[in-house]
């Protein structure tokens, strides 16, 4: 008679396998953990925000705002900030790369002006400004509407795909009290002969780069082109001659139309003002940088069309 082993050996062969299958979740709960205390530490790590001009961030409005703010938002918890801290500011973040930072008691940006167009959210009005740096995908909204100024700022990384960060904020509980938007782009500059502008103005196109649309303005022989987000591109035929332009500046010939850059006009905005030369009459354009070349050549085709030569 035999002695079947089989089920004893099996039985043996079981406990290596217990300790191995034991030391894998181990390894795994472990892992686990370490991660979720690695990303806890990124999260509760303190936030640097260097001081910015905000001439009412010690306000007593924004110390309440930045009492009642949300312990989360978009997802991001409230994160604490490197000290000294500059007063009026708060942030939210879940990695050094997904933060959202938001500035009370700021000033209004150069870049709202009487052709800005804000939208009502949360029950406050805001101007969404874009960076222009190249690839940048930062973005800053400013209430126009609302004293103090507050400013919201994060990339597309910060929104995780939402459109904007600022509606679950209590800012609409600030005091309504609307600021005056800076004078549209152009309008500083003294006029001159209008007598060959009306051509120009018929012939000019609706869109003159992605998403500027033309704007109706109240200023006569003026064109508005907007985009969201991005400064006007304007337009104003009969203007005086440049001042600070002189014999032997260099110019920018566009299809056969010369064109005069005056870098002394810009005011802390991302727009130049480039002037139309040797036409019956003077024309300006204010140009932001971010809509590279397609509107200045939009814009010279209809002057070359509608314009004489001198």
């Amino acid at each position: 008679m035999t002695h079947d082993t089989s089920s004893d050996e099996l039985q043996f062969n079981r406990t290596p396998v217990y300790i191995s299958l034991g030391l894998a979740l181990a390894l795994v709960l472990a892992v686990i953990v370490g991660a979720k205390v690695y990303f806890d530490r990124l999260t509760n790590q303190p936030v640097a925000m260097t001081p910015l001009p905000a001439p009412d961030a010690e306000s007593a409005e924004c110390a309440s705002l930045l009492e009642s703010l949300p312990d989360e938002l978009l997802g991001h918890k409230r994160a604490e900030l490197v000290e000294p801290a500059p007063a009026g500011a708060a942030a939210w973040q879940t990695s050094e790369l997904e933060r959202i930072t938001l500035r009370c008691g700021v000033d209004v940006p150069l870049q709202y002006t009487e052709y800005s167009s804000t939208e009502n959210i949360g029950g406050a009005e805001w101007l969404r400004v874009d960076d222009a740096t190249p690839g940048s995908t930062l973005k800053t909204w400013y209430t126009t509407d609302r004293f103090p100024v507050v400013a919201v700022t994060t990339d597309e990384l910060g929104l995780d795909g939402a459109t904007e960060p600022v509606s679950e904020l209590p800012v609409a509980e600030l005091k309504e009290q609307p600021v005056n938007p800076s004078d549209a782009p152009l309008k500083q500059l003294a006029g001159g002969d209008s007598s060959a502008c009306a051509p120009l103005m018929s012939v000019l196109p609706d869109e003159v780069a992605e998403g500027y649309k033309r704007l109706e303005v109240a200023e006569e022989f003026t064109a508005a082109w907007v985009a969201d987000g991005q400064e006007p591109v304007v337009l104003r035929c009969g203007v005086a001659e440049p001042e600070n332009y002189e014999a032997g500046v260099q110019l920018n010939q566009i299809n056969g139309v010369p064109w005069f850059e005056d870098t002394k006009l810009i005011n802390g905005s991302t727009s130049s003002t480039w002037f139309a030369l040797g036409r019956e009459a003077e024309i300006a354009a204010s140009m932001p940088q971010a809509v590279g070349n397609e509107a200045v050549v939009k814009l010279t085709d209809a002057i070359a069309e509608s314009v004489p030569e001198k």
